[in-house]
């Protein structure tokens, strides 16, 4: 039985890794409240990020989405409990009257 030497045939990969640099860039944009937050929507939809950077941008929209969701959840529950024990006697207010 011959043995057949194959050629070694290494995955490429077909993007470029995001640097150091560009991660700080990153970091430092989104810091800046509304530029932060639409440079996120750039990233994760456009087509000229990277895919490290598309997916980062992308898993960031999703942590704001479930933040959002949970800040508003939590406002209703104890904006009614507070409003609740506004009217109780005894309730939230009343070392002010």
């Amino acid at each position: 039985m011959a043995q057949y030497d194959q050629p070694q045939v290494r995955p490429s990969n077909s993007y470029e890794t995001v640097s150091l640099g560009e991660w700080i860039v990153t970091a430092i944009l989104q810091c800046i409240p509304i530029v932060g937050f639409i440079m996120l929507l750039v990233w994760a939809f456009g087509s000229g990020a990277k895919p490290s950077k598309q997916n980062y941008a992308r898993a960031m929209l999703i942590f704001w989405l479930v933040g959002a969701v949970l800040c508003i959840l939590l406002s209703f529950a104890f904006g009614n409990y507070f409003i609740a024990s506004l009217a109780v006697p005894g309730g939230a207010l009343s070392w002010a009257t």
